[in-house]
């Protein structure tokens, strides 16, 4: 489903991409995001006409979603620099080694 198709469907259901988000526990940016991408996951499209549907039918859908105990997404994103978002793994780009100090020319002490 391309994104225009998806926002007329959650228009249908008489929602904000805002109220949608919520509504399904997701974070709204992520859904403004899809604008760029112009295809929507199809679940994300399912549930949108679903909703559109059911509204035309004049069946509160409010009431269904908010019996179902529906997880929150987890934040991705915005890790440490330079490694991937949350992973276990070592740093990308290691703290570079201070550099090594010139010889002086003299004599080493014991």
């Amino acid at each position: 489903m391309n994104y225009e198709e998806f926002h007329r469907h959650v228009r249908k259901a008489g929602l904000t991409l805002k109220e949608f988000a919520a509504l399904i526990c997701m974070n709204r940016v992520s859904l403004s995001n899809l604008k760029k991408k112009e295809e929507v996951p199809s679940h994300l499209g399912v549930i949108a006409a679903l909703l559109g549907e059911m509204r035309d039918k004049s069946i509160d859908f409010h009431g269904v979603l908010s019996r179902i105990d529906i997880a929150p997404k987890r934040p991705r994103g915005a890790g440490r620099g330079g490694s991937f978002g949350g992973s276990k793994q070592g740093r990308l780009f290691p703290s570079p080694k201070p550099p090594p100090q010139p010889p002086t020319g003299r004599p080493e002490e014991k």
